[in-house]
């Protein structure tokens, strides 16, 4: 039975190189096998060139036939009875995935064996039990960083934005702490309990408007603190208005003929 499945595609793929007029192996770009009831695939390993190759609406449940098929770039899988997809991690140079209407399940392990590809650009998983997966989207725009669009929709810049915030807390801290130059703590980790930072103290041997000391400290922040407090007094004198008459309180002699005041602010 399982012969004779492959017999059936044997002849599928030598039907497509008579159509195409391929005499060599080393000729053959594309493998157009769709819709040929094929439920098993020959290996195809023998077309070292081959770039497109279609599969979708046939009764195939895996891929394992596809494994030195290295320069291939399109490959469409859709509408089968995929549950599983190992072996694709062995197409470093595929394109665009279409694995849409299928059975895959995990997504884990089709996130795993999808992620060495680098130039996968367009992807398509919808249909599947594993897009039930609550944050199944930003799942695998996480995972898969490279991919531009996923489900026949662009991959936008705020989805990329949310995917960091859920799925990686530290990362999502240091770039909130870029856009906020520097004011937000990006060692925070938000698995770790409260820790209150302990006050800061002068240290003993600390002396106001020394600047020759050469005080060695333990804790950088302590320095810090230290200069914070050698730091010169400015002092900021302004009049206060409230004791200077109006002209119609003058006219009226309702406040004294005392002069007005000045306040002092000093600030270090």
């Amino acid at each position: 039975m399982w012969l004779d499945r492959l017999i059936i595609c044997y002849q599928a793929v030598e039907d497509q190189l008579k159509i195409c007029g391929h005499k060599r192996d080393a000729d053959v770009f594309e493998l157009f096998l769709s819709q040929k009831e094929l439920t098993e695939v020959i290996d195809l390993s023998r077309f070292k060139k081959l770039k497109y190759l279609w599969l979708h609406h046939n009764k195939l449940h895996g891929i394992t036939f596809l494994t030195r098929n290295y320069c291939l770039t399109e490959l469409y899988l859709n509408n089968n009875a995929i549950f599983e997809i190992e072996g694709l991690h062995y197409l470093p140079s595929l394109h665009i995935l279409l694995l849409h209407h299928n059975e895959l399940t995990n997504i884990d392990s089709t996130v795993k064996e999808l992620k060495g590809m680098l130039n996968l650009k367009t992807l398509s998983l919808y249909q599947n039990p594993l897009c039930q997966y609550n944050l199944y989207r930003l799942y695998i725009i996480y995972h898969l960083p490279a991919v531009e669009l996923l489900d026949r929709n662009q991959v936008t810049e705020k989805e990329r934005r949310s995917m960091i915030t859920i799925f990686n807390h530290k990362k999502a801290h240091i770039v909130q702490s870029i856009a906020f130059q520097g004011k937000v703590d990006a060692s925070w980790d938000p698995r770790s309990p409260f820790k209150q930072k302990p006050a800061q103290r002068v240290p003993p041997d600390f002396a106001f408007a020394n600047n020759v000391d050469k005080t060695v400290f333990d804790d950088p922040e302590d320095a810090v603190f230290v200069r914070s407090m050698k730091r010169s007094a400015m002092a900021i004198t302004s009049l206060n208005w409230d004791t200077v008459p109006t002209r119609e309180e003058k006219y009226l002699e309702e406040k004294g003929t005392e002069p007005a005041q000045m306040l002092t602010i000093t600030l270090r």
